[in-house]
């Protein structure tokens, strides 16, 4: 109810100040003092004390926020300098550490300059004494190659015509010795030949001497032959006397033909002959 009446009177003095005259030549106007104090007194009467009570609050919230204002303030500066402090710090710890770890990289390249001078001198040295070492090796290495090869070309020419002397000797051999092959050729195909000749000689006789044997055989077989039709004739005619009085030749009597002397001669050289098979 209260917060109507304030608003009935705000809106009076709406329609005081509406209705009031103005002021010529200025932006201002006539009011009646008396009615407007009424109203604002009508207002001041009509607001609750829970406003006041806000307003103390909203004060309150002022000084608290002007409070936190001023502490936030004043630990920002305090953090700004601790930070400033701290980075300071930081920067000449770094300053610090970073001096530190170039003195010793610096010391480290020294350290590690000298050493590799060292290996390297050291390295020098031992190349050029192995290099040293080496034309001298290679020296004696060479000298005793030459001397061995120098040997080795006078053994070879030593045996070079060595081996020149033993062909021409085994040369002038091999001909001596094709000669003879030559000549014992010629006389073996001689011998040969005479060897074909003596057996065909042979083989001529000893067919005419088993010619001449085969001719008394054929006599003792005809005589043989006779003798057994007479017998078989005087069987059938039944007389008992041999009317015969010649009897066949035995194959191994001495025949009435003589024998010619070159055939059994020939025929004995036959089988004692080295030519016999």
């Amino acid at each position: 109810m209260a917060v109507y009446r304030v608003f009935e009177a705000l809106d009076e003095l709406v329609a005081i100040v509406e209705e009031a005259r103005s002021v010529p030549m200025t932006a201002g106007c006539v009011v009646p003092r008396g009615d407007v104090l009424e109203l604002l007194d009508d207002i001041k009467d009509a607001i609750p004390g829970e406003l006041d009570d806000a307003q103390d609050v909203l004060d309150e919230r002022d000084a608290l926020i002007g409070d936190a204002r001023e502490h936030a303030d004043q630990v920002t500066s305090k953090a700004d300098s601790e930070s400033e402090a701290v980075m300071a710090h930081a920067r000449a710890e770094a300053d610090r550490i970073l001096a530190e770890a170039k003195a010793q990289a610096d010391r480290m390249v020294d350290e590690a300059s000298a050493h590799g001078k060292s290996l390297v001198d050291e390295a020098t040295e031992e190349a050029h004494r192995l290099s040293t070492g080496a034309a001298r090796e290679f020296e004696a290495v060479t000298g005793r190659a030459r001397a061995e090869a120098q040997r080795t070309i006078d053994s070879a020419n030593n045996s070079y015509d060595k081996s020149v002397a033993d062909g021409i000797a085994e040369q002038q051999r091999l001909v001596s010795e094709t000669e003879v092959v030559a000549a014992a050729k010629s006389e073996a195909e001689r011998i040969i030949d005479a060897a074909h000749a003596e057996a065909d000689r042979l083989r001529g006789d000893c067919d005419i001497y088993v010619d001449e044997k085969l001719a008394q055989f054929e006599e003792v077989l005809t005589g043989t032959l006779r003798s057994v039709n007479r017998g078989r004739h005087q069987l059938r005619t039944g007389a008992g006397m041999h009317d015969y009085v010649e009897y066949p030749r035995s194959v191994d009597e001495p025949s009435s033909r003589r024998e010619p002397a070159g055939a059994r001669g020939g025929y004995e050289r036959e089988a004692g002959s080295p030519l016999a098979v």
